[in-house]
């Protein structure tokens, strides 16, 4: 029997030890949580129904923004195109601030009932903006040659960031604690339970891809036809059911116990310790180097690393001096001076993980051309798709969206145990092999990108329409020429997207799980802000040597060099997935790793 003692009272579990979660996860009530009663694949369905919820509330934001900012705010084109991109990576970037709350102070569960509840705020916030016109510029057709438009009061501009990055802030609370909340579900050391985990974080694309289908029909239906207060209201009562749906899964949770110390404090504590140690020598036996007393119930509660043979460097901070042995009655060693090797092994596979995290950053770059220009390229086309009906451009993901509804079940059903029988990998294929296919599909996406643009602006030169109204002359040329680049990089996004999630999760110290996957939406966020400052570095450069004063300047796209810009992304993809090749085949798995059972290394 086992004794757990919640809330002052003794309680008495007949249940076998094969049925505890060995991993230091609690119900709601406090107690070790139980296999049979907590979590598992079908109460992650809970967490995947949210995130499907919030995708829906958000996505069809992200891919229509810029028509609310120059349509409705008199933004210029490029100006809205920077304040998408610095939304999505404040979003993205804050993601990491919410994810060392929830891994050390208040939880990954509460982390996402506070965080919907603030997102929903802030939709709140712009829903009262849109409806009421005495918040909005005087309407002005922004595409009107040489136009005046009223540009946004300073109360107006100031009511409209505070809605806007309360969203963002609650967004990035949302993305930074479910995919990890959803992980927690599952036993890393089950190897059914860790297929099961996979098979999870193949479910958070799908979740996404569900929730965005309906995002980029009928949201953007509703922002277009009925108006955007519509919109955003739509959007509010979604996050606001979203997060009460996830709240009442409470019983049914394995719950992450916050930890009371801050991970990202423990690493910085190595490299601090491993410069004060640095004119130390080195032991010739690793086992000299300092550790706690790892007995049977430590083995369950705290974390053991077992010492790897990389970065040298870093050990020099689990070097024990005379003055640091401590009697069996005094407190632990100044951890600012000296460390576990546990510690100091975290610490190794967080820089082991910082190349691959950089090389996911120049893909996001791209993903951000493609949400922004894309849609003002599908503005000048021919939107019809019968006589009476025409697909409005914001909605043109739902292409590839809607092949990935039906790839994502056949890849994690029938390719992963397919390619188990030949590889002997849970998953597959190994994460970073995964990563590595999405990396190359991004850079053909780009140059495709590049190729139909060519096509789009010959045909608006051949019918002498470079200087067409988007809205009242469109070109004779089909939309769903777009949906070529959106499908390939739909692919490369169920391949590096989810491969990241997982390895990042998957690689992490226990205390870091959280924070580890917003590694993905922080490598997103600079990804967006990169964007941003590339647009205007290419605008500076090529300003003496178009005559519209730059590859991106100004509102009308048919004048712009948008293909040569395409070009160049492919061009920085391709040079990307080259470095990547190379930092990967160096970077080597934690042990025993579950994922990986074959080889240490990676091409």
């Amino acid at each position: 029997m086992d004794t757990h003692v919640v809330d002052g009272s003794v309680e008495w579990m007949q249940e076998e030890k094969a049925e505890l979660v060995v991993d230091g996860k609690v119900d709601w009530k406090g107690r070790r949580a139980l296999k049979h009663k907590h979590g598992g694949m079908k109460v992650s369905l809970l967490i995947l129904g949210a995130f499907a919820v919030e995708n829906m509330a958000t996505l069809s934001l992200a891919v229509n923004f810029v028509s609310y900012f120059t349509g409705i705010m008199h933004y210029e084109l490029a100006d809205a195109a920077n304040i998408v991109t610095d939304y999505m990576g404040v979003s993205y970037m804050l993601s990491i601030v919410v994810a060392v709350v929830a891994d050390t102070w208040i939880g990954r569960y509460k982390s996402v009932v506070i965080s919907g509840f603030i997102e929903s705020l802030g939709l709140a916030l712009l829903t009262v903006q849109a409806h009421m016109g005495s918040l909005t510029p005087p309407i002005c057709n922004v595409y009107v040659k040489d136009a005046h438009c009223a540009k946004l009061s300073g109360k107006q501009e100031a009511f409209f960031f505070i809605s806007l990055y309360l969203l963002a802030f609650g967004s990035a609370g949302l993305k930074a604690s479910l995919p990890s909340h959803g992980a927690d579900q599952f036993d890393e050391r089950d190897p059914k339970e860790a297929m099961q985990m996979s098979s999870f974080f193949n479910g958070l694309l799908l979740a996404v891809c569900i929730g965005g289908a309906v995002s980029l029909t009928f949201n953007v239906y509703i922002q277009d036809r009925y108006g955007w207060d519509w919109g955003f209201g739509i959007s509010t009562f979604a996050i606001v059911l979203g997060t009460i749906l996830f709240a009442f899964g409470l019983p049914l949770y394995r719950i992450h116990v916050a930890h009371t110390k801050n991970g990202i404090i423990e690493i910085i504590q190595v490299y601090v310790a491993a410069i004060r140690n640095r004119n130390l020598s080195l032991p010739e036996d690793p086992i000299e180097l300092y550790e706690i007393e790892q007995d049977k119930e430590a083995a369950m509660e705290i974390e053991h690393q077992p010492h790897r043979d990389i970065f040298r460097f870093l050990d020099k901070a689990a070097i024990q001096r005379k003055s640091d042995v401590q009697p069996e009655n005094q407190e632990t060693p100044n951890p600012w001076k000296l460390c576990r090797v546990t510690q100091v092994e975290n610490a190794k596979i967080i820089l082991s993980m910082l190349p691959i995290f950089c090389c996911s950053i120049i893909m996001t770059l791209c993903l951000a051309q493609l949400q922004t220009f894309s849609v003002q390229q599908g503005s000048t086309m021919d939107t019809r798709i019968t006589k009476h009906f025409n697909i409005p451009p914001a909605s043109l993901p739902i292409i590839p969206v809607g092949f990935l509804i039906i790839i994502v079940p056949f890849y994690d059903r029938i390719c992963v145990p397919f390619l188990r029988k030949f590889t002997g990998i849970p998953t597959g294929i190994t994460h970073l092999q995964r990563i590595g296919v999405g990396l190359i599909l991004s850079c053909i996406s780009m140059a495709i990108a590049a190729i139909i643009e060519v096509k789009r602006k010959g045909v608006a030169r051949d019918h002498n329409m470079l200087d067409a109204l988007p809205v009242k002359q469109p070109l004779p040329l089909s939309i769903f020429w777009l949906a070529f680049q959106y499908f390939i990089f739909g692919i490369a996004d169920m391949f590096t997207y989810v491969g990241l999630l997982e390895f990042f999760y998957s690689e992490a110290p226990k205390g870091l799980k959280s924070t580890s996957t917003c590694f993905l939406w922080c490598s997103m966020a600079l990804g967006y802000f990169l964007s941003s400052i590339l647009v205007k570095i290419v605008n500076s450069a090529t300003k003496n040597i178009t005559s519209s004063g730059g590859w991106l300047a100004g509102n009308n796209i048919n004048r712009n060099h948008l293909n040569l810009f395409y070009l160049f992304l492919s061009i920085l993809s391709l040079i990307n997935f080259f470095v990547y090749l190379f930092v990967s085949k160096r970077y080597k798995y934690r042990p025993q790793h579950p994922a990986v059972t074959g080889g240490n290394s990676e091409e």
